[in-house]
């Protein structure tokens, strides 16, 4: 059978390398420039860089968000991926449409957003002044800006494999008797939980990594509403580029970690496709 690929090996190798000095320079030498910078000083200053209190503060702060916004998109993503795969509805497409739009609005619009529903003049802003609730400024409105930000990560992975997996399954345990929440624990969630895994590791990739919409609505007060991301930017605005670095450092670190397990789960979801195959 002849092949599909017409090119000489030389034509190959020119393309692999061309993809290999964009990935290196665009994508390893960043992060290897991250950890240079981190150690520059040594591995104390490094140290003493993440125990700083305003570090802790906002190293608790950013994980604070992301154990909210997670578990939120989660049970969010779960109820669009079953309503939009299984049932057919009015509004469905609208309801799609919805779910990308954080995607089109830029993160910093959608803080300015929060600012002119819950800020001091804005449909809220009176009534949560005169009840004494802070939204703005504080953790609430973090969580709520993150949680905008990341809802469609786990739904935008959970319908397109729905949708490709069908609903025959599901139809044959309804007519040997089984229940709506039974039919999801036995039958929907075992046939997407690789899925789910992987949104929920994107989700909480972005929920830590979030800059744009938790900087306009956390108010820059430092040691109370700074996560890992502001912290970094005022680090590097007061010339301590090392510590800067130090705490940049802990999101990539994340970010590797993030890749390690998405690999993992993508190479699980193929055994388990494979192993479907031969059965």
């Amino acid at each position: 059978m002849k092949s599909h690929v017409t090119e000489t090996p030389l034509v190959k190798w020119i393309l692999i390398s061309i993809a290999l000095l964009f990935l290196g320079f665009l994508l390893v030498l960043p992060l290897i420039t991250v950890f240079v910078q981190a150690f520059s000083k040594g591995f104390s200053v490094y140290i003493a860089a993440i125990k700083e209190p305003d570090a802790l503060s906002a190293i608790k702060l950013t994980l604070t968000t992301a154990a909210f916004a997670v578990p939120l998109n989660l049970i969010f993503g779960l109820a669009a991926g079953w309503a939009i795969t299984k049932f057919k509805f009015k509004g469905r497409n609208f309801l799609l449409t919805l779910i990308d739009l954080p995607f089109a609005v830029s993160p910093v619009i959608a803080g300015l957003i929060f600012v002119l529903i819950f800020g001091a003049r804005g449909w809220f802003g009176p009534y949560l002044f005169d009840h004494d609730i802070k939204i703005l400024f504080a953790t609430p409105g973090i969580v709520i800006a993150t949680v905008f930000i990341t809802f469609p990560f786990v739904a935008r992975e959970l319908i397109p494999l729905m949708q490709s997996q069908g609903t025959l399954e599901e139809e044959a345990a309804a007519t040997l008797g089984a229940k709506g929440w039974r039919i999801f624990w036995k039958v929907t969630l075992p046939n997407i939980k690789w899925g789910l895994l992987y949104g929920v590791i994107l989700c909480n990739a972005r929920a830590m990594g979030e800059f744009g919409a938790v900087s306009v609505v956390s108010g820059h007060i430092r040691g109370e509403t700074n996560t890992i991301p502001l912290h970094v930017q005022i680090l590097f605005n007061e010339y301590q580029f090392a510590a800067s670095f130090a705490v940049a450092s802990l999101l990539v670190l994340l970010a590797v970690v993030t890749i390690i397990v998405k690999s993992f789960i993508e190479w699980k979801y193929e055994q388990d496709q494979k192993v479907s195959e031969v059965n």
